[in-house]
């Protein structure tokens, strides 16, 4: 009996402390289950605080992309493609190639002008070559004519364990306002330029011009008083007088150019007769011509009422005139005019004089140019017919064969 009760005690206490064993084990792995669950928990927090960083940064990387209407692609080194991701680009005929398509076809779409440098600055970088692209090229626009400008730049995002490119990414932006923009300022720089030299050449000019005559006046007008017979003193007074028109006529036709380029000179408009005008103008030059010199005119009609700037009209005709006047020893002068077309009537001065070298043709109506620097006269004339028919709305020309004579002439709206 007391074996049996000792036997009886025994299991009690085995079974007591498996109990307790296991209650101790239970808790041990509840403790480290807390603990491990509150790992767990953070990590998951942690991931779930760097996702919403990273969709915070998506978001301002697009808003970025958008602000600065950039589109963005990558180059596969390997297949030699290039495959574009989001376009912002403010263009809706920008080129936008199917996922894969080629470099080569790539640069195809480029100007010709463009495409040697464009390829190779792609071979470049995909070679490893250069770590970075930055091109500035034309492409033409998707389903349509003509070109607009575009920026790239680009860099090597991925590699290979042995340093070769394998993956480039880059972006683009059309940049047509820009080049506009510099467009205009080069063109404001080239005309800034240009008037500078047109400036320095015109007081060269006049500096020459006016001391000429000037130099004749002083000249004759120091060595007056010494001479004693009345004959040379006539001849000196008149050379003076001479001198003292040309100097005269120079301020005139400064003052003539700075009045027309400065606007304060307004077009004043009147109908008028044509023909009358012509007639008039012939009587101007008959007694300038030399003689056996003809003078005529040559109407288109019988009667033609033109409405414009009478006053400038009659000054370019009278330049015309007097210059066919000069140059003009034998033969004929003839203005007339052509049967207007579209509101425009061309009206003409042609002589039978020396005429202008082909190499001349395109000068004559230049500041200070002289077909014949022994011939009479500031080279101003044509020039200022010029300013004056542009600023009536028209333009002007010859037509001349050196030795056949010359025909001016001027085309100008009539209303």
């Amino acid at each position: 009996m007391l074996e049996l009760f000792l036997m009886t005690q025994q299991g009690a206490v085995s079974s007591e402390q498996l109990i307790w064993t296991g209650a101790i084990i239970l808790l041990i792995v509840s403790v480290a289950l807390f603990f491990y669950q509150r790992k767990v928990g953070r990590g998951l927090a942690s991931e779930l605080e760097q996702l919403g960083k990273v969709r915070k940064h998506n978001v301002e990387y697009e808003l970025v992309l958008k602000v600065l209407k950039l589109c963005t692609w990558h180059i596969d080194v390997a297949e030699r493609t290039i495959t574009y991701d989001t376009d912002y680009r403010d263009r809706s005929d920008c080129f936008m190639p199917a996922p894969g398509t080629s470099l080569d076809e790539l640069v195809a779409v480029m100007a010709e002008e463009d495409q040697p440098r464009i390829r190779q600055a792609l071979d470049d970088i995909c070679a490893g070559r250069m770590e970075a692209y930055h091109e500035i090229s034309q492409v033409k626009i998707a389903h349509g004519s003509g070109y607009y400008w575009t920026e790239s730049y680009a860099a090597v995002s991925l590699r290979h364990t042995d340093g070769r490119p394998k993956t480039i990414v880059g972006t683009s932006m059309c940049i047509d306002e820009r080049k506009r923009m510099e467009s205009a300022l080069v063109d404001a720089r080239n005309r800034a330029e240009e008037s500078d030299r047109l400036k320095t050449a015109f007081i060269a000019n006049m500096s020459h011009e006016i001391r000429t005559p000037l130099n004749a006046i002083i000249g004759f007008t120091g060595v007056l008083p010494e001479v004693e017979k009345e004959s040379e003193r006539q001849q000196l007074v008149g050379l003076i007088q001479e001198n003292s028109q040309k100097l005269l006529q120079i301020v005139d036709n400064v003052m003539a150019i700075s009045r027309i380029e400065s606007g304060k000179e307004p077009l004043v408009k009147s109908s008028f007769e044509l023909n009358e005008l012509l007639h008039s103008m012939a009587t101007f030059v008959a007694p300038l011509v030399q003689a056996g010199v003809e003078v005529s005119v040559q109407p288109a009609s019988e009667k033609q009422t033109v409405t414009t700037d009478a006053g400038r009209l009659t000054a370019v005709l009278e330049h015309l005139l007097t210059n066919a006047a000069k140059f003009t020893s034998q033969g004929s002068i003839v203005i007339g005019y052509d049967t207007p077309v579209s509101k425009r009537i061309r009206i003409w001065v042609r002589d039978t004089g020396r005429g202008i070298a082909p190499e001349h043709s395109g000068q004559v109506f230049e500041r200070f140019f002289k077909v014949d620097e022994y011939i009479p006269g500031t080279g101003l004339g044509l020039s200022i017919c010029r300013m004056m028919v542009a600023s009536m709305g028209g333009d002007i020309g010859v037509r001349s064969e050196l030795g056949e004579g010359s025909t001016f002439w001027l085309e100008i709206p009539v209303e």
